[in-house]
């Protein structure tokens, strides 16, 4: 096999990839049934026409728009279907949209797609979140909110085998300083990074905020991470707090998601229980049928993303 035959095989598959992405975003927005439904057309390229019900929904799955920058937002996302629709007509010129790997990750989209589609039908005669979820939800999470802080913090990403842990941390308690912590990370030839960031309490993983809540400026701590650990001393933390009132629209959008995660889990157990379903060849079912932990596709599961991404939009 010849030295340069990997670097045109990465060649065509980075391609590919952006290709499938472009085709696949036009296919789920169903740009035919646009083009027959709204008559508010923006942009035509090469006599392809863009509607505002394109922008519209371009926006709604992006993050919160204030009101002042919801034009600027319209126009930058114009441009960003412009050249969408230009990648795709070079796409479909060249043919990519009868390529194996195209139709079959355009298939897998659109199965996405309908599983989304239905469990968000469900979700949404479902009751919606009340006042006093949204008020316990805030009552229940203060770093987050009421008493919610912006951290500025110095840290050590180090890569520590599991059975070091305890070394790190005894030095760690001991260390007068981060340099002493250093100092024995390069004794024991542990590889490490340093940075300075500023981390807003939505940014800090939620498992360990609480720890990070109650630190003392100057103290450091070890936080074990899936690669080692991350030593973290505390430089300051600036109070930022959020009302009830500003924190209510992303309380409800998280609510919101945590309770499709929730039915999407209960709906595939019956669909489950109700279905044939027959394992071939060497995949056999297993002993105890696990409940299923993820959601469809694009739907948020995750409560720090979600927060995170609430968060970032009052600012």
């Amino acid at each position: 096999m010849s030295r340069g035959y990997p670097k045109l095989m990465l060649r065509k598959r980075v391609r590919l990839s952006v290709l499938i992405a472009l085709v696949i975003a036009l296919s789920s927005c169903g740009k035919a049934d646009v083009k027959k439904i709204s008559g508010q057309i923006v942009a035509k390229v090469n006599g392809d026409e863009i509607s505002v019900h394109q922008i519209n929904n371009a926006i709604a799955r992006g993050n919160e728009i204030a009101p002042g920058e919801a034009k600027q937002a319209a126009a930058q996302t114009l441009e960003r279907l412009i050249d969408q629709e230009l990648l795709v007509q070079k796409a479909l010129k060249d043919k990519l949209d009868r390529d194996p790997q195209v139709m079959q990750a355009i298939e897998e989209a659109k199965r996405q797609i309908l599983a989304r589609a239905y469990i968000e039908r469900a979700a949404a005669a479902s009751s919606t979140e009340s006042p006093e979820e949204i008020r316990k939800f805030y009552q229940e999470n203060p770093a987050l909110f009421e008493r919610r802080r912006i951290y500025r913090v110095q840290e050590l990403v180090a890569e520590v085998p599991q059975e070091k842990l305890d070394a790190l941390k005894a030095a760690t308690a001991a260390a007068k300083s981060l340099q002493d912590v250093a100092g024995w990370l390069k004794s024991q030839q542990l590889g490490f990074q340093v940075a300075v960031s500023d981390r807003p309490a939505e940014q800090v993983p939620l498992n360990i905020l609480p720890q990070v809540f109650e630190m003392r400026e100057g103290q450091i701590a070890v936080i074990p991470t899936s690669r080692g650990a991350s030593v973290v001393q505390l430089l300051q933390a600036q109070e930022a707090a959020l009302s009830e009132q500003q924190a209510t629209p992303l309380i409800e959008r998280y609510l919101r998601s945590r309770k499709q995660l929730a039915l999407t889990q209960a709906e595939v157990r019956r669909l489950r229980e109700k279905a044939k379903i027959e394992y071939v060849g060497e995949f056999q079912a297993p002993r105890a049928q696990p409940a299923p932990s993820t959601a469809p596709s694009g739907s948020v599961n995750d409560r720090d993303e979600s927060i995170r991404r609430g968060v970032a939009g009052l600012r």
